[in-house]
């Protein structure tokens, strides 16, 4: 992680002309109490009217200096603050971005959301307006008590004193309001997940009647919420008065003093006049100083969170030295892979092996491990013995760029952004893909019919995740944009469960006749993997049984089973023939469109 100061530092010129605009202005600014005593002491006193025309155009030229010198310094600080934590967001972004699948398995949604954005505005604003006033007000104390100690040093040694007792409290205080704000961080990301998840999931809500529960938690971690925010108010209740009145007590204190040391003739009028002048200057810092703590410790406190998503890394790497294939042909390899997450074992010396052009069809029950062959093709997790090979090349040791971006996946938890139709079509080649290999895709998915008949066709925003669309319409919608980026391996993972057995088919019909394209079909219907050069049914992460549909269905097995299953009820049971695109299989209109898409 880059530290703050890396970011600060990048910018070190803006602050530095900040800060001396800064300094600029406080100075012009202790120069007014000067020409007020002059006023009072040369002019009003001893009659020095000539004098009055020069010390007025210096109070005009003070006001113009300290406005044009505060301008600047707010308008620095303030773009300069823009820039950090813009570049903070990013780097925050792209580095989880870049963490693994399992840190994502174990970390909420909604705490990240709360970093990415609710602490990064706090750190924003501690480098920004915040930080500004924090190094103003020590500044302005600094030059402030020594004008004052100048002016006369036996009364400055009060308000002094008084600065000295007002930081203490202060530094006591943000270690108070620093653990408090580190819980209300956390209940933040625990509030913000609760009410992602209940606003994505509305539906399920709503289908089971539970609106009621779902409030009630809601509400149990808002009250906490609330109860970590009145605690944060009672620390500053209770401290935020003293600051309050010792600033308003200490111009009181220093008129009756320095009246006094006037009547006493140890001091004039208008140096008494300037000295009060000064206090009312040190008592804005002393009643900043309460909320100027109170934004500085929720700063620290979020820059430990992003700190701490920093530590995590990434289970994935990058090779040091990548092997770089000239051309994916789409071979794929399994040799005795072994997978485990934790003590439990997910897959058991599973191998096979693909040419170029191939299909794989997988089947088994739920949780005997479909997915996770997936997983490992695409290097979302790491083998645990044996190795994946795409094109004679362990996975571990390609780019996970060429790697991923070699291969489209149409997943079994489809999601669709909240776009047009177009750009989630196009997702995976977005700056590539024309128009036309667009429109191809979804023919080819069954997908350009009910896209026709919306009123703005491609350009037809869905809602988040595909709110509005049917299961099938989202599922077809993704078989394009895997089919779109047209890449040499084609992986689907149960993507026609929500498709009607006619519609099915025809989809099964388009991606048969992508010759040249190595595709794995997970699937819990026969009709999905059928006509697959090869079929998989796995049981507890261990292949059970493997062969043609032929082969297996004379075994009389586990895919037997299934079949009868699925089937037996059925009076007759057709399936289209597997064709190929040679002879007279190339009458067909469905495959003529394919290979002139291909």
């Amino acid at each position: 992680m880059k530290k703050l100061g890396t970011y600060i530092m990048k910018y070190w010129y803006a602050y530095f002309i900040g800060i001396v605009c800064m300094i600029t202005a406080i100075v012009l600014d202790m120069l007014y109490p000067l020409i007020t005593q002059s006023i009072i002491d040369d002019v009003i006193l001893k009659g020095k009217m000539e004098l009055l025309a020069g010390l007025l155009l210096g109070i005009f030229i003070i006001g113009l200096g300290r406005g044009l010198g505060g301008y600047v310094k707010e308008y620095t600080f303030d773009s300069t603050s823009v820039k950090i934590g813009a570049a903070l967001r990013k780097d925050l972004f792209s580095y989880i971005q870049g963490l693994s699948m399992d840190y994502f398995d174990d970390t909420n949604t909604g705490e990240l959301m709360a970093r990415i954005k609710d602490d990064v505005d706090y750190i924003w604003n501690a480098v920004g307006y915040v930080g500004m006033l924090a190094i103003e007000v020590v500044i302005h104390v600094i030059i402030v008590l020594f004008c004052m100690f100048r002016l006369n040093w036996k009364l400055a040694f009060i308000p002094a004193l008084v600065m000295a007792v007002i930081g203490s409290i202060a530094v006591f205080m943000e270690k108070k309001l620093n653990s408090i704000y580190e819980e209300i961080s956390e209940e933040n990301a625990r509030l913000t997940t609760i009410a992602e998840e209940n606003l994505a999931g509305v539906r399920t809500v709503k289908a089971f009647a539970r609106e009621d529960f779902e409030i009630k938690k809601f509400l149990s971690h808002n009250k906490r919420y609330y109860d970590l925010n009145m605690k944060q108010s009672k620390v500053l209740v209770r401290y935020y008065p003293v600051f309050q009145f010792m600033g308003r007590l200490l111009p009181v204190a220093m008129v009756l003093l320095g009246g006094g040391m006037v009547i006493r003739g140890e001091m004039t009028l208008g140096a008494m006049v300037a000295f009060a002048e000064y206090c009312r200057n040190i008592v804005w810092p002393m009643e900043m100083l309460g909320w100027l703590t109170n934004d500085m410790s929720t700063a620290v406190a979020s820059y430990k969170k992003i700190k701490k998503i920093y530590r995590e890394t990434a289970a994935i790497q990058e090779p040091e030295h990548p092997v770089a294939l000239e051309k994916v042909t789409g071979a794929l390899s399994f040799e005795h892979v072994d997978f485990q997450r934790g003590d439990k074992s997910i897959l058991k010396d599973i191998t096979f092996e693909l040419k170029p052009g191939q299909t794989l069809g997988i089947m088994g029950a739920t949780g005997s491990g479909k997915t996770s062959i997936v997983n490992l093709l695409l290097r979302f997790f790491d083998v645990d013995g044996g190795a994946v090979k795409v094109d004679g090349q362990d996975v571990r040791k390609l780019s996970l760029k060429q790697l991923r971006s070699s291969i489209s996946m149409v997943m079994q938890d489809v999601f669709l952004f909240s776009d047009t139709i177009e750009e989630n079509i196009k997702m995976g080649r977005r700056r590539t893909l024309d128009r036309e290999t667009m429109e191809q895709a979804a023919r080819l998915s069954m997908a350009e019919d009910f896209i026709e008949e919306m009123n703005e066709k491609y350009d037809t925003v869905i809602g988040e995740r595909g709110v509005g669309l049917s299961g099938g319409q989202k599922q077809r919608i993704s078989i394009a944009r895997a089919i779109a980026k047209h890449n040499p391996i084609l992986v689907l993972d149960d993507s026609t469960s929500a498709l009607d057995m006619e519609t099915e088919s025809q989809i099964q019909e388009s991606l048969e006749a992508l010759k040249g394209t190595t595709k794995i079909i997970i699937a819990h219907r026969i009709s999905a993997v059928r006509s697959a050069d090869e079929i998989l049914f796995l049981e507890h992460g261990r292949i059970k049984e493997r062969g043609t549909h032929e082969t297996l269905m004379k075994q009389k097995g586990l895919y037997y089973d299934t079949y009868q299953a699925q089937y037996a009820a059925a009076d007759s049971v057709t399936f289209p023939e597997k064709k190929e695109l040679n002879g007279a299989d190339l009458e067909t209109s469905k495959e003529k469109e394919v290979i002139a898409w291909q």
